[in-house]
């Protein structure tokens, strides 16, 4: 990835193979996001503005943040959204457990643009579609602000 990274024109070819974010954000979403960054960047001790530092903590996604293990997983091509939804309930499931035997994990689609190089490092079928990839047991001190469930959600009796 490192390598993909550094060329001017391998990097020039990297391309998601499905869009995880939107192409516009808009409100909340975005003033969320930029908090979660803001705080994130606070913790590590990084100014707004430090280029260099930025890029190298961006780098470290494609080192799983230094995690022992690192999962990658796939989907069948020809499952839909429904199985997609099944699929996040499975990694949130497997972070639970995780955190119930004392591990951490951090969900990552950063590696979704080297997508074509996962599948021929790790000799994916044609068949299969690259989905994230996760670190497990990285120490994580961020805690995150959550909206309250009024700010999401709506009973009507």
């Amino acid at each position: 990835m490192f390598a993909a990274l550094d060329d001017p024109d391998q990097r020039a070819l990297l391309r998601e193979e499905y869009a995880y974010y939107p192409s516009e954000w808009r409100e909340p979403y975005q003033s969320r996001r930029r908090k979660v960054g803001l705080d994130l960047y606070q913790l590590l001790g990084i100014a707004k503005g430090d280029s260099a530092r930025t890029i190298a903590q961006l780098r470290r996604n494609h080192v799983f943040f230094g995690a022992p293990v690192a999962l990658l997983f796939t989907i069948d091509r020809d499952l839909e959204l429904g199985s997609w939804l099944d699929y996040g309930m499975f990694l949130q499931t497997l972070m639970i457990a995780a955190r119930a035997h004392g591990l951490e994990t951090c969900p990552q689609a950063a590696h979704n643009q080297f997508h074509r190089l996962i599948a021929e490092e790790v000799g994916l079928a044609p068949t299969e579609q690259f989905v994230c990839g996760m670190a497990l047991a990285i120490e994580n001190q961020l805690k995150t602000d959550r909206e309250p469930v009024s700010g999401f959600a709506r009973f009507v009796e």
